[in-house]
């Protein structure tokens, strides 16, 4: 059991886009990301994702439905399959939870793919 100050977690890295491995149970991965800027377009065949921001403001962009604008505070969950994407007009801090080894860009292979993600 390891206690993780968010604080200084988020404090411990400065780019952008590029999450971070807080913790894991029960095949989930929590993951702390600072997002500034769009991301790509992509989607999860076979994972939700859920989005905690923490600091700042969020909007979540799909192709198919309403944008979601979320504050500080509040969450979303992302159903599998459902093109999105995460776009921050200042920076954001947030907390994703997805499977462990979803790869944050999904089905779009980029510049900001991560696979081995740091641990905090």
């Amino acid at each position: 059991m390891e206690k993780v100050n968010l604080d200084d977690a988020f404090g411990s890295f400065d780019e952008h886009w590029s999450p971070r491995l807080a913790a894991e149970l029960n095949g989930q991965a929590v993951k702390l990301a600072k997002l500034d800027g769009e991301f790509v377009w992509h989607q999860h065949d076979d994972a939700d994702e859920l989005f905690l921001v923490t600091s700042g403001q969020l909007r979540i962009e799909f192709r198919e439905e309403e944008n979601v604008v979320l504050d500080e505070g509040e969450l979303l969950v992302v159903p599998r399959g459902v093109e999105h994407r995460p776009v921050a007009d200042e920076e954001v801090e947030a907390l994703l939870f997805e499977p462990s080894g979803t790869t944050n860009t999904g089905d779009t292979e980029s510049e900001l793919t991560k696979t081995d993600l740091e641990r905090v």
